[in-house]
């Protein structure tokens, strides 16, 4: 009982059925006070009715005709119906139900409501007292407490609905809580699982769109991208130590072999500048990862400026183009957009375009074409688009292109590790924008869309 008591299931029944009772209660009361004060004014209306009639009968015959007519009635009538007292000047009686005039009604003529001594027993009456020409005087009554019944009949009603509503809010509150530990069981046996390694298990989920099913909806989600996530670190912990093994193998190597050879000064410097090399390898893997970390983080948000795109895609082209000539691949600028402007970080575009462009040229063939565009893709949007005439990407290839340390079969035997791009999608997310590519017959076409500032 105590467990059912502190379950939040039955709180919030009982809540409910406090509230219930509240509100019944509140709309009892008021209900009650206008029935009593109906019932008081019809009351008086029908005595003040009964007194105007006997007055008009002693009018008509007289004390003694209204005598005789108060006490026919009185012998009609139910015992207790009326009360019923007609008397003389000095208030001796001349006829009715009451064997004197009761103490503590006033001299003055109008309605009371008095407690009188009816069979030898205080009752609460209401009367109307009435003058006669004369003197004389008329008392016309009835027992307040005549349809007190009807009340209690009321309020035993309204104590029945409060009792209804009481065992439905505990019945109610046992199976809420039933229905609500059935689905918490569920869910703690997935959680269970989940937080035993098995990032696969999902919570379980109704067609309905309760409370319960819409969390577990939500948490799914969550799971998911966490399951992603745990599987990306994974991955990208796999791709760090196969891609650093290579570099530091060889350096070991290197320095292995200056060890136990120890070549003339020309060779042995020859082995140093390749260490070197290796080194700075190593060094640019952990000089990308973090730069992937800060913007992820999007601390470089503070560096935010306005930046003119077709400035910065023309400086990159022009930087690239002695590369490009090397490798007998023409490389050129179009600009489509007019003036092009953007807030953000112009070392990070400057950085993604510059990543595009050498992807483009490290995988275009001799006698091939790259193309840098800047133009307005769909309304106020900035695109850039970098397209080349390699050997392009399969679909499957272009959806792992962004991961990190992913690297298709025209890769190798290319220097890089497989981080250009992931950085590119980064810093397009940094700006609010994506990275799209393109299906085209021949070669890659890479876009950046993000907002635009004119």
């Amino acid at each position: 009982m105590a467990t059912l008591i502190r379950s939040s299931a039955a709180t919030l029944s009982f809540s409910y059925v406090l509230l219930g009772i509240l509100a019944l209660v509140l709309f009892a009361l008021p209900l009650g006070y206008a029935w009593r004060a109906a019932d008081n004014d019809t009351r008086l209306q029908i005595l003040a009715e009964d007194s105007q009639r006997l007055a008009e009968v002693f009018n008509r015959k007289g004390p003694a005709g209204l005598a005789d007519f108060i006490n026919e009635r009185v012998g009609l009538q139910i015992a207790g119906e009326r009360i019923l007292l007609l008397t003389d000047a000095r208030q001796r009686p001349l006829a009715g139900n009451l064997p004197a005039w009761p103490a503590g009604v006033p001299a003055d003529p109008g309605s009371y409501t008095t407690p009188i001594e009816l069979d030898h027993h205080p009752t609460m009456v209401t009367l109307v007292r009435t003058v006669l020409p004369g003197g004389y005087n008329l008392l016309v009554g009835r027992d307040v407490a005549r349809l007190a019944p009807v009340m209690t009949r009321f309020w035993y009603g309204l104590a029945a609905a409060i009792a209804v509503l009481l065992v439905a809010g505990v019945v109610g509150g046992i199976l809420i809580r039933r229905a609500l530990l059935a689905r918490i069981h569920s869910i703690r046996q997935t959680v269970s699982a989940i937080m035993q390694g098995e990032l696969s298990h999902r919570l379980p989920t109704g067609r309905g769109s309760d409370e319960l099913n819409t969390l577990s909806v939500t948490i799914n989600r969550m799971l998911e991208q966490i399951e992603q996530l745990v599987h990306g670190v994974a991955n990208v912990s796999n791709a760090i130590a196969h891609d650093l093994r290579t570099p530091l193998t060889e350096l070991r190597s290197r320095l292995e072999e200056l060890s136990l050879t120890r070549p003339s000064p020309a060779e042995a410097f020859a082995e140093v500048d390749a260490a070197v090399a290796d080194v700075d390898r190593v060094i640019s893997i952990f000089n990308a990862l973090l730069r992937l970390a800060e913007i992820d983080t999007g601390m470089r948000r503070s560096c935010f400026m306005d930046v003119d795109l077709r400035d910065l895609c023309a400086r990159a082209v022009e930087f690239y183009v002695p590369a490009a000539e090397v490798k007998d691949i023409t490389l050129t600028y179009r600009d489509e957009a007019g003036a092009l402007h953007a807030s953000g970080d112009k070392l990070l575009l400057a950085q993604a375009v510059n990543n595009l462009i050498d992807n483009s040229l490290k995988y275009t063939p001799p006698g091939g074409q790259v193309t840098v565009t800047t133009m307005r893709p769909a309304g106020e949007n900035a695109g850039i688009v970098v397209a080349d005439t390699g050997p392009g990407m399969t679909p499957a290839q272009r959806a792992r292109a962004t991961e990190r340390f992913f690297r298709g079969d025209a890769s190798r035997g290319t220097p890089g590790v497989g981080l250009g791009l992931s950085l590119v999608q980064a810093v397009a997310r940094l700006h609010g924008g994506t990275l799209e590519f393109a299906d085209q017959q021949r070669g890659l076409t890479a876009i950046i869309n993000f907002p635009s500032k004119a």
